[in-house]
């Protein structure tokens, strides 16, 4: 259970040379992640640590303050007052030492460094590619790649936790964040390969309003552009169920539960001639774009400004591996079509 003592000690007079001698930076990076994800657990989870050890640090830190910096509030812990004015300042801190660490990586050039990659889940597909040949070019990076949904992008994404991010194109556009697409991301109907659509051409898209459609959460940039195609089309698709990932998808597909829309990043790894088709459906595929994502008001590191590059510039593989692809789905649908 978390820790969230009252107890104090003895009032520091010392300012600053005080907490100097008293606190860690490792104590102010829990403070901040506490404060982030609201829960000493999940705290320790991200950074690697125990509980009992998340709670034995902030109790130091705790005391040293020499006052509580953390309420229980049902399940979940909210900062005191204190907490508050404690994490603002280490905030701070923490983005000075980002960005000092920026400054000193520029000074090694592109022979040593790291490189911290935020990933949408859906986006899984294609940044490790990247990521791979980009690491092959500058062996001598350290590279992280945290893959997880929108909102704890969009979380990682305020709190600096990331040199950049890939993700769909920000709902809301802000003059605070830059968004750049380097990317396609085509979006295609996907069946079973025994559906009676399967070997079919040129389907009219009114011809799935009956048919059982199956769609990513709520809030997912994938089931906003497919419901928004529907509604231009003046359809309201049957959706049968909602699923969290791309790979449920697909097994709910092959459970002949229904029809959805992917990723064709998604399916890339997928043998033609398996259990999944593709359906050549007017409107479809669906034209997106990927996009590497940071603040404005952040400087990026020389490896960060690099690899943004090197993304940009790999876009022709990319559209090589989806159009391979593509060819491959589309040559088991004639299959299909063939007696015999």
């Amino acid at each position: 259970m978390a820790d969230t003592s009252e107890g104090r000690a003895a009032s520091p007079g010392g300012g600053a040379d005080y907490l100097i001698r008293h606190t860690t930076l490792r104590q102010l990076q829990l403070l901040e992640a506490i404060v982030r994800l609201g829960s000493f657990t999940r705290a320790a989870e991200e950074l690697f640590l125990t509980q009992p050890t998340v709670s034995m640090q902030i109790k130091k830190l705790s005391e040293a303050i020499g006052a509580p910096l953390f309420r229980q509030v049902g399940r979940a812990v909210e900062p005191t007052d204190a907490g508050r004015e404690v994490h603002a300042a280490c905030r701070e801190i923490l983005s000075t030492l980002s960005n000092l660490e920026i400054k000193l990586a520029d000074l090694k050039g592109l022979r040593r460094g790291r490189l911290r990659l935020g990933v949408l889940t859906t986006a899984k597909y294609v940044a490790p590619e990247i990521l791979g040949a980009f690491c092959q070019r500058y062996p001598g990076i350290d590279v992280s790649l945290k893959v997880t949904n929108r909102e704890s992008i969009i979380e990682r994404l305020t709190g600096h936790d990331d040199d950049l991010y890939v993700m769909g194109q920000p709902k809301e556009p802000t003059d605070q964040i830059e968004s750049i697409p380097f990317a396609p991301n085509p979006l295609v109907m996907v069946a079973r390969s025994d559906h009676p659509l399967a070997k079919e051409r040129n389907i009219p898209i009114k011809a799935l309003a009956d048919e059982n459609l199956i769609l990513r959460e709520p809030g997912s940039g994938i089931r906003d552009a497919v419901l928004r195609h529907f509604a231009a089309a003046g359809l309201q698709p049957r959706v049968r169920m909602q699923l969290g990932s791309n790979e449920a998808i697909k097994h709910a597909i092959v459970g002949g539960l229904g029809i959805s829309a992917l990723s064709l990043h998604s399916l890339t790894l997928e043998s033609a001639g398996g259990r999944l088709a593709l359906l050549d459906v007017e409107g479809f595929p669906i034209v997106r774009r990927w996009h590497l994502v940071h603040w404005r008001g952040r400087e990026l590191s020389l490896i960060a400004r690099t690899f943004l590059e090197f993304a940009i510039e790999y876009e022709p593989e990319i559209h090589a591996r989806l159009a391979e692809a593509q060819a491959a789905f589309d040559r088991y649908r004639d299959s299909l079509q063939t007696p015999g």
